[in-house]
């Protein structure tokens, strides 16, 4: 029997509000554990939430921007469970009644495009943060201690319809997502952080059977690499258990990435089990149209339009449109440098090159990056103009990048400019000629090959500086 893999996701992303969802401590991460509570989101008796409108807002933008409709009634609810980092018991969410429902979201795979559909967009309370000490994990662990800071933080749950149909597709849905919310700036997305968080709903069919097969859901997944791995193993799983005859038992399972395996944590709950009802102590969110289309107006060129715009507008490569737009910082960049050379090709490859190579060695995000637009326009325009050759540049390049120094000092503490002038280059050229009298005989004697060579040979007696078209040039010239 052939089998075909049904793939649902839940992105649950962190909305960048300077406040929590339901009161006023701070959203801030990275703080000293424990300093940004208060008595609601810790749970305390007698106290009542208040609902964040930003929140509301940037969960509305994130609906529009993914075609969905806004419901003009939604409620939140009280979703029943005890663990230790849910102060309350429950957790504030939103379940019968979600703020958005429909829409899609269009992704490409291997030159392919396929509209993803969203069931739906809502909003919930995030859950405090557990540390294990002595292990990573809770089994084994010594103890364990919880950090409410992040209890209460505004988080938007975005569920995906089961449409996904490969572990790749899962994985480029994902990082599709993350960088269209980086785009209308509603969450940073940074998955090591935990402000962007993935659950998989895994199951698997025989191709033409409409009925879906028992799911597993995989928790864990850290970077959209560890999805692709996680749910690529759990595909693998699910076949063994079904050829061997046995059948899949609907649980939770973890993700191991240093086994790349996954292992059952605890069986999957089904609704009822949370004992859901209406928020007793919250209104009902009732959007006005007007703020609906105000809202609509701040949502801005998104990256599927980007990338179009790139490819007509810039000439550019699909494939490199596409690497530059999955980084909104990148992409950011080159306008910029475009305004100032507006040879878009020619920036597009050191930025995807040499730029983005210097970037991934020193494990650094590009909103670090140590060389503004102008100072790479500057290099630009040097290369261009024959000032500097590209492996010049490439020397004052990271020479920037690691000081920080200005272009123009760079190349005048080192001398590093290109050789251009004819008789100062033509002295270098007859010294090569003089000092390698085999490979001029070879040349004169029809093996136009050396000319290669002699060439190396006049760069690296230049140090690199000689301008390689006028070496060539006088080179043939001399030798005929």
């Amino acid at each position: 029997m052939k089998f075909e893999t049904v793939i649902g996701l839940e992105i649950h992303a962190q909305l960048a509000t300077k406040s929590k969802m339901f009161c006023s401590c701070s959203n801030k991460f990275g703080s000293e554990p424990n300093t940004n509570i208060c008595p609601i989101c810790t749970g305390q008796p007698g106290v009542l939430p208040v609902t964040n409108k930003k929140a509301v807002e940037l969960a509305i933008k994130t609906a529009l921007a993914l075609k969905c409709r806004i419901e003009p009634h939604s409620v939140f609810a009280r979703k029943h469970y005890f663990y230790p980092d849910l102060p309350k018991d429950f957790q504030i969410s939103q379940y019968e009644l979600p703020l958005a429902t429909g829409g899609y979201l269009e992704i490409e795979v291997d030159g392919q495009k396929r509209k993803i559909g969203i069931t739906r967009v809502h909003l919930e309370e995030d859950a405090g943060k557990l540390v294990h000490v002595g292990a990573a994990r809770i089994m084994g662990a010594e103890e364990s201690l919880v950090d409410y800071n992040r209890t209460g933080t505004p988080l938007m749950e975005i569920v995906s319809e089961p449409d996904l149909r490969s572990p790749r597709e899962a994985a480029v849905y994902t990082q599709t997502l993350a960088n269209l919310l980086r785009y209308i700036m509603v969450c940073d997305a940074k998955m090591e952080e935990g402000s962007l968080r993935c659950d998989a709903n895994l199951s698997i069919r025989e191709v033409g059977n409409q009925e879906f097969g028992v799911k597993t859901e995989v928790k864990n997944m850290n970077s959209f690499k560890a999805i692709e791995k996680a749910l690529l193993s759990e595909e693998k799983r699910h076949h063994e258990v079904i050829e061997e005859g046995g059948q899949i038992v609907q649980e939770t399972r973890f993700f191991d990435d240093v086994t790349e395996t996954t292992t059952g944590m605890r069986s999957k709950e089904f609704a009822h089990d949370y004992r859901y009802f209406p928020e007793p102590d919250l209104v009902p969110i009732e959007p006005p149209g007007e703020w609906i289309e105000e809202i609509k107006k701040t949502i801005g060129e998104l990256p599927a339009q980007r990338r179009e715009r790139f490819i007509k507008d810039y000439q550019l490569p699909p494939e490199m449109a596409s690497l530059l737009i999955a980084n909104k910082s990148m992409a950011d960049y080159l306008e910029e440098t475009v305004k100032l050379f507006p040879k878009a090709t020619a920036a597009a490859n050191w930025l995807t090159g040499d730029i983005t190579a210097y970037m991934n060695e020193n494990k650094k995000d590009f909103s670090q990056l140590n060389l503004t637009p102008a100072q790479l326009a500057e290099i630009l325009r040097l290369i261009d103009d024959g000032t500097l050759s590209n492996k010049i540049a490439k020397t004052v390049l990271f020479t920037v990048l690691k000081t920080g120094k200005q272009v123009k000092d760079v190349i005048a503490e080192s001398g590093l400019t290109q050789i251009s002038n004819e008789d100062e280059l033509k002295k270098i050229v007859q010294e090569v000629i003089n000092n390698n009298p085999k490979q001029v005989e070879q040349f004169k004697a029809g093996k136009e090959t050396v000319m290669m060579y002699l060439v190396g040979q006049v760069m690296k007696l230049s140090k690199g500086r000689a301008n390689p078209a006028l070496a060539n040039k006088l080179l043939t010239e001399l030798l005929k």
